[in-house]
């Protein structure tokens, strides 16, 4: 086992030589270069014995190199090999929900830490939703003083159709302060990783109104933060005064984070208050819509120029496809691998998280002896056995599917320790998905696991023992 190179992701081409290098330091021995004539995602690792070089097209490439050339390094030295690697996928993605539950700045550091050991470059944090709003907004500060905590949270699993509860009586919640997430945003792009932030809209926004009732559709009726699951019908109203409220979040929201790339949600947005709101109807009429749904769609646009404005690019959950989002948008499909095919072929840039492969908050075994989960069933060979890009699509079709990316969502989930349990090595799988690693049988997979997970432990996360 010790002689096995455990390399994770596996690269796409390494072949194997004859010996090692042996060095007192042979990580800070190697040689490193960027090579102009290689291309910007590609690297190189050549060990004789004599010596080890890395090459590759740009310095992000080089952190590549350097990631799985430290997994190299074992107790007899560094196996002679010449390594040919690039991505497969340009997105290459992990989403931790910290609405559900809080995650301190610490534990989301070293989930940057475990994305770099995995060659992964994005991290979606889920900001807010219903049972609590993370980010600190300057121009309204209800929205931590009040949305951020609840008095109480549900206990045990929630079913469809549940109205009566029973709850823990505890209090919980949290926030990111401005500083908090630029430090976030800081580590992170030190390790070629980008943040993208997510503000839900205009659903799962319960947390904003119990803070701001004028924004919901019944303000006369005050609502707290909500304290169970499940999805609410408060909405955001479709008012001006709403509209310009977003924009405003959105601009601090922007400051805070420089990349690419805003996600507004846009998933489960019921439209039962709209149907009942004097304004909002008046507001459909207005516009000349044929159905309150298709409101969601016209405050997207009206909230999401903020971001074109900027030079900013709008990502959505697949939902926003049906309500006539622009164009631009990056759809990420999670209610199927259908959705994300769908989506391609509206012209749509695609990041395939379908749930049923890599929703991380599924049961990874018989839950007769698994911690509480929301259900279904996810185990570690379906996720090594996940295919990123739909069957059906044509080449052009397909070369939409820029990436790919696994969900923590984490009702279920109180704290660090379970998340890194529901997580790992789950994830491990999975960034041999995103890499576009060659696919060998799982038992060889599980073999350069075995040596892979110490790996984690010594980041100091939690994972699953191996069956």
């Amino acid at each position: 086992m010790s002689d096995l190179i455990a390399i994770i992701p596996a690269p796409r081409e390494l072949v194997r030589g004859e010996g090692y290098w042996t060095s007192a330091d042979p990580i800070g021995d190697a040689l490193r270069t960027v090579v102009e004539n290689l291309p910007d995602d590609e690297y190189r690792i050549d060990v004789t014995t004599d010596g080890a070089r890395l090459s590759a097209g740009s310095d992000q490439a080089l952190r590549h190199a350097e990631q799985t050339f430290a997994q190299l390094v074992g107790p007899n030295g560094v196996p002679v090999v010449s390594i040919a690697d690039a991505p497969r996928f340009a997105w290459r993605g992990m989403m931790l929900d910290v609405a559900r539950h809080f995650m301190p700045k610490e534990f989301v550091l070293r989930i940057i830490d475990a994305l770099e050991l995995h060659r992964m470059n994005s991290l979606h944090l889920h900001l807010t939703d219903d049972q609590g709003w993370r980010v600190q907004i300057d121009a309204y500060p209800k929205l931590t003083e009040v949305g951020a905590w609840r008095p109480e949270t549900m206990i045990g699993k929630m079913s469809h159709g549940q109205t009566e509860f029973e709850y823990d009586g505890t209090r919980h919640g949290g926030f990111y302060t401005k500083d908090d997430l630029r430090e976030i945003v800081a580590y992170a792009e030190e390790r070629g990783i980008n943040v993208v932030p997510e503000i839900d809209l205009p659903g799962h926004m319960q947390a904003a109104i119990a803070a701001y009732p004028e924004l919901g559709n019944n303000p006369d009726n005050p609502i707290g933060v909500r304290q169970v699951w499940g999805i609410s019908d408060d909405v955001l109203n479709v008012n001006d005064a709403t509209v310009d409220f977003v924009r405003t979040v959105l601009r601090e929201v922007l400051d805070i984070f420089p990349g690419p790339y805003i996600h507004l949600g846009g998933d489960e947005c019921p439209a039962d208050q709209w149907r009942e709101s004097e304004a909002a109807q008046a507001k459909q009429a207005e516009l000349g819509l044929t159905d309150a749904a298709q409101l969601q769609g016209w405050f997207t646009a009206q909230v999401s120029s903020v971001l074109a404005e900027d030079g900013r690019r709008l990502v959505g959950w697949d939902e926003m496809v049906e309500t006539d989002c622009p164009k631009d948008a990056v759809i990420m499909a999670w209610r199927g691998a259908d959705r994300g095919e769908i989506a391609a072929k509206a012209g749509h840039d695609v990041v395939m998280a379908p749930h049923e492969s890599v929703y991380f908050d599924y049961y990874q075994a018989d839950p007769e002896t698994e911690p509480l989960a929301i259900g279904h069933f996810t185990p570690l060979e379906k996720v090594y056995d996940f295919e990123v890009v739909p069957a059906g699509l044509t080449a052009e079709e397909a070369a939409r599917i820029i990436g790919t990316q696994c969900q923590v969502w984490t009702e279920y989930m109180e704290d660090e320790d379970r998340v890194g349990y529901m997580l790992f090595p789950r994830m491990s799988a999975f960034a041999e998905k995103a890499w576009g690693s060659p696919k060998t049988p799982f038992p060889d997979f599980l073999a350069r696991l075995q040596i892979h997970l110490p790996r984690l432990t010594a980041l100091g996360l939690n994972h699953r023992p191996l069956d």
